[in-house]
């Protein structure tokens, strides 16, 4: 009888513990909600983003003392974790056209202008010459062909028009794919170089009196895209292992025989310079959704008359690359680990890329220094990751998880990443599916940053057509939840205000373009943090696992990044890339291969429900 009463009492008062410990780790999220600051991440994003700060750049070490100093100052212990990784800079490139004569020969300057009372006028020549991370050095002079997005479809409908683009420099604009991608994709089809430039009709404000930066959103004539066009993550002359110390290496040559790096030079140049090498280009009209906007010639797809001569060299550089990592140590469960990732190094001023996300990041972090003071303890260990060398090739998140692979694979809870917390108005998220509900949870909770009389997630839901939140899915590379979801397995989001912007990844991406156009108010950075902040509260404090997994039997599919754009995602991307290879072939043994995809799809399926039914056969 007595141990009955005991036994009674002791299960009365462990559910009242729990019930209190639940109430108040509740009271702690409304309180996480409630404490926001506009002005100090404006200010954070103001610091952040004085310079630029390229990876390997002293700028950005100074960026990262400062992520540090700032974490250290909510009492979020710190530290730094170097790594030493290939990095390529531009030495020298130059880009010219000539004409049929009379016509004499064009050579461009490729410069990004300042414009008249530009407060970044001072430090505007630290801002690196264009140029394409990891694109081969070389001189190449061939007929101009205009190629459009330059995708695996757009080189089909060119070969069903009859233009052969073997041995020409393809013209592309950037859009709908990775520019590696665009660069594969033309080397696959024959050109000798390829030059992508910013349409007008999708950065430029399309044309007919549309006004630019700095009086405008819209990309300027001179502004041109930066970024990488290595197809692989991680540092290239490691992979699958961390680049520490004296670490094994590949050559050179191990490195370009693995086919992520590109076989033939690029470069990127402006709209009003892509306008120019458009209005030399003679032959059959493109077609109609090939053509640019309003005042834009007639776009014709070539090859010439035109020739434009390319001349790229890069250099390579072991640089050290810095990660910023700040911990909260869980108080229940310190082993399992819920993480928040953002990249912090930019190809300029980064004030979109990466830096909203950055001053974001920091916004958590002392939001829950307050919830600290006011004695709160995660049940988890909460992990801040402020990521290096991202724009090379998700560098610093790939390098820091192959360091880390079994405490990630055996301990991480999930993984948050945030690119861009805001580049327009909108909430956006992808994630793996079994946190979609949390997700939903999470923006019911905060409010509406350009609506006050809704939530985010009434604005999410009235934008869907289905009464339900458009949620994507992360089978793609395009930021650093790409090591975590594709090597690891681990539960991810990935999310940010707005689907795009017109500055991406140019000089004119600066405090003045946020604070005029992006986010005057810094309230959608307010949201974004609120959001970022509740969902790892919700994981790191549940005494249960806040994971839905409805949304997988909803949509059975081992998805990952397509073959020929490393932005996406394909379902089922085995069968879909035989199935793209067979088309194109047609032959016996192309599609003996895409059978075979089908059984190694039908294998794991049946696997799966072997260990759902729970039975040995």
């Amino acid at each position: 009888m007595i141990k009955t009463a005991i036994t009674t009492f002791i299960a009365i008062a462990t559910s009242l513990s729990i019930f209190f410990s639940s109430t108040s780790k509740t009271s702690y999220h409304n309180l996480f909600i409630s404490t926001s600051d506009n002005a100090s991440i404006s200010q954070h994003l103001f610091t952040l983003t004085r310079r630029p700060h390229v990876a390997g750049s002293q700028a950005n070490a100074e960026a990262a003392a400062y992520v540090l100093s700032t974490l250290d100052s909510y009492d979020i212990p710190s530290h730094i974790a170097s790594y030493d990784v290939l990095l390529t800079y531009p030495v020298s490139r130059s880009l010219t056209l000539t004409r049929p004569p009379p016509d004499s020969p064009t050579t461009f300057d490729l410069c990004q202008e300042i414009y008249n009372g530009d407060p970044y006028a001072d430090v505007a020549d630290e801002v690196l010459p264009t140029f394409h991370a990891y694109a081969k050095s070389g001189t190449v002079s061939a007929p101009a062909v205009y190629v459009n997005y330059g995708r695996v479809e757009d080189y089909a409908i060119l070969k069903g028009m009859g233009v052969n683009v073997s041995g020409t420099v393809a013209l592309a604009r950037y859009g709908k794919i990775f520019r590696g991608d665009i660069v594969e994709n033309a080397y696959d089809a024959g050109a000798v170089g390829v030059v992508i430039y910013t349409d007008r009709k999708d950065y430029g404000g399309g044309g007919g009196g549309a006004k630019w930066f700095p009086d405008d959103k819209w990309m300027p004539p001179s502004g041109v895209q930066v970024g990488s066009v290595f197809r692989g993550t991680g540092d290239p002359t490691t992979p699958g292992w961390p680049s520490t110390g004296t670490c094994e290496r590949l050559s050179d040559v191990e490195v370009e025989q693995r086919n992520d790096v590109p076989h033939i030079p690029s470069l990127p140049i402006s709209w009003a310079d892509g306008d120019a090498i458009m209005r030399s280009i003679g032959g059959l009209v493109a077609k109609d959704d090939w053509q640019g906007g309003i005042d834009a010639p007639v776009y014709r797809v070539g090859p010439g008359p035109g020739i434009i001569e390319l001349s790229y060299t890069g250099k390579k550089v072991i640089s050290t690359i810095e990660n910023v990592i700040g911990i909260i140590e869980g108080a229940e469960e310190p082993d399992r680990f819920v993480i928040l990732g953002n990249h912090r190094d930019a190809w300029t001023f980064g004030a979109v890329d990466p830096n909203s996300g950055t001053a974001a990041m920091l916004e958590v972090a002392q939001r829950l220094g307050t919830l600290q003071k006011r004695g709160w303890k995660p049940r988890r260990t909460i992990v801040f990751c402020n990521w290096d060398a991202e724009e090379y090739a998700l560098i610093g998140s790939t390098e820091w998880v192959e360091e880390n692979r079994e405490m990630i694979a055996s301990r991480v809870v999930a993984y948050l990443n945030v690119d861009i917390a805001v580049q327009a108005a909108g909430f956006h998220a992808s994630a793996t599916p079994q946190l979609d509900e949390l997700l939903k949870q999470a923006t019911q909770q905060v409010q509406d940053p350009d609506n006050a009389s809704q939530t985010i997630y009434e604005a999410w839901v009235g934008s869907s057509k289905s009464n339900e939140p458009m949620i994507g899915r992360l089978g793609g590379g395009g930021s650093d939840y790409a090591a975590f979801v594709q090597h690891i397995g681990v539960p991810s989001v990935d999310m940010s205000f707005g689907k795009g912007y017109p500055v991406y990844h140019s000089m004119y991406d600066d405090f003045t373009w946020m604070k005029k156009f992006g986010d005057p108010m810094f309230h959608r950075h307010v949201a974004a943090a609120s959001v970022w902040g509740l969902v790892a509260l919700k994981l790191a404090d549940e005494e249960l696992l806040p994971f839905n997994y409805l949304s997988y039997s909803h949509e059975l599919q081992i998805y990952a990044p397509s073959k020929h754009n490393d932005y996406g995602s394909k379902s089922f991307p085995g069968v879909d890339d035989a199935i793209e290879k067979a088309t194109s072939l047609n032959t016996a043994e192309s599609w003996r291969l895409v059978q075979h995809e089908v059984w190694r799809v039908s294998r794991a399926v049946t696997h799966v429900s072997l260990v759902l039914n729970g039975k040995l056969t």
